[in-house]
């Protein structure tokens, strides 16, 4: 079973147009992004201001039509270009950050932490869906994936191109291997949840490299076993963290 063949090499600005082509034709995968999509929901209201972070190629508006869809890459469709770690919105005027696989992608994570903090309103939030580590999603990630994966580094790593570059061990090291030191460097950030989740399906459906490792059909009976609490909360290969801003 081959990898897929991508149109853009990964650090052109336009990969992410490969990747939303693979998610609207692979239906296994873009069902866990409409799931992911929801979880932001629960959090979204039309009233506020709401904004994606590293949106690629994602459909996040087919869900929520009013997020603000932004990207590192300009990229065909984005509503904004900029860094998120130096975000061109006002002080306290954004009601909600959302982000799936973006935050380990961040060359300085402390810098973003203080530009999120900068821009939130009081009780805004960051929600963000990430890898996560133990020791199933560890053996997955470093021998089958192509991103660093090394929860024994700090909090930073070397600038490389927007996706090549990155850790994707961050989210551990920053919410749970290193929470107190968060809790010191930002005392008005408070962790609300951490929920492993998908330590099957993800994997099964090949992601945006690979094809399906089963067939469709069988795809209920492998989300209702990952949502077994003791296989979920112990195996997730992926976690939901929220944050929220209080003064």
């Amino acid at each position: 079973m081959g990898k897929y063949k991508f149109e853009y090499d990964l650090d052109h600005p336009l990969r992410s147009v490969d990747h939303g082509k693979i998610l609207k034709q692979k239906k296994i995968l873009k069902d866990i992004y409409i799931s992911w999509y929801n979880v932001f929901k629960s959090y979204y209201t039309e009233q506020g201001r709401f904004i994606e972070l590293g949106s690629g190629g994602g459909f996040i508006k087919d869900i929520m039509p009013h997020v603000i869809t932004s990207d590192v890459n300009d990229i065909p469709g984005i509503d904004q270009c900029f860094s998120a770690l130096d975000m061109p919105f006002d002080d306290h005027s954004i009601d909600g950050i959302f982000m799936i696989d973006a935050f380990h992608h961040f060359p300085d994570v402390e810098t973003f932490m203080k530009e999120a903090t900068r821009v939130l309103k009081k009780q805004g939030k960051i929600v963000m869906i990430e890898p996560w580590n133990n020791w199933w999603s560890r053996f997955i990630y470093k021998n089958f994936h192509h991103e660093l994966f090394d929860p024994d580094r700090d909090w930073k790593f070397p600038l490389q191109g927007p996706l090549s570059g990155s850790n994707m061990a961050l989210p551990y090291i920053v919410f749970k291997r290193d929470r107190d030191i968060l809790k010191e460097k930002f005392p008005e950030l408070k962790i609300r949840k951490i929920e492993t989740h998908n330590p099957f399906s993800y994997l099964l459906s090949g992601g945006f490299s690979r094809p399906p490792f089963l067939p469709s059909f069988i795809f209920p009976i492998v989300r209702y076993m990952e949502n077994v609490k003791w296989i979920k909360n112990n195996i997730g290969m992926f976690v939901t963290i929220v944050i929220e801003k209080n003064n």
